[in-house]
């Protein structure tokens, strides 16, 4: 067996965390980018950049339904996220749901604001997922 990893305060205070400071939710609010990450059926990790709004403590993405990410996540629906700024990171570890027609129209106004992009017409990248974040890592 492994020898236990040294204890690293840094980290334990990161993995501590529950809620987010004020500075961590406007990068959700503001960032363009998220990575996410997925795993494949065959344990292998699928990584990529997607568009993201952050509204009521939780991530929307909206996806191609015939992605890698989407056949991973209908698997195993576990996911982590991080922001493209590594000085100051924000990465989350989550819970993604898929969300039924419907859309909410606080998210569908949240897109089309930021990236002026109408998901509710949008014939590709049509489905939504809201990610429940379940540890917060910020430091």
């Amino acid at each position: 067996m492994p020898p236990s990893p040294t204890p690293n305060p840094i980290l334990e205070k990161a993995m501590s965390i529950m809620y987010l400071s004020p500075e961590a939710q406007s990068k959700l609010k503001t960032e363009k980018n998220i990575w996410i990450a997925s795993v494949r059926a065959d344990g292998r990790p699928h990584l990529v950049p997607i568009w993201f709004v952050w509204e009521d403590n939780k991530i929307y993405l909206s996806i191609d339904p015939k992605s890698v990410k989407a056949h991973n996540i209908a698997k195993n629906p576990y996911i982590a996220l991080a922001l493209e700024e590594g000085t100051h990171p924000v990465i989350c570890e989550g819970q993604a749901f898929s969300v039924p027609s419907p859309l909410p129209e606080e998210v569908k106004q949240l897109f089309f604001v930021k990236y002026g992009w109408d998901i509710a017409s949008e014939k590709q990248y049509n489905q939504l997922l809201e990610v429940h974040p379940l540890k917060w890592f910020v430091w």
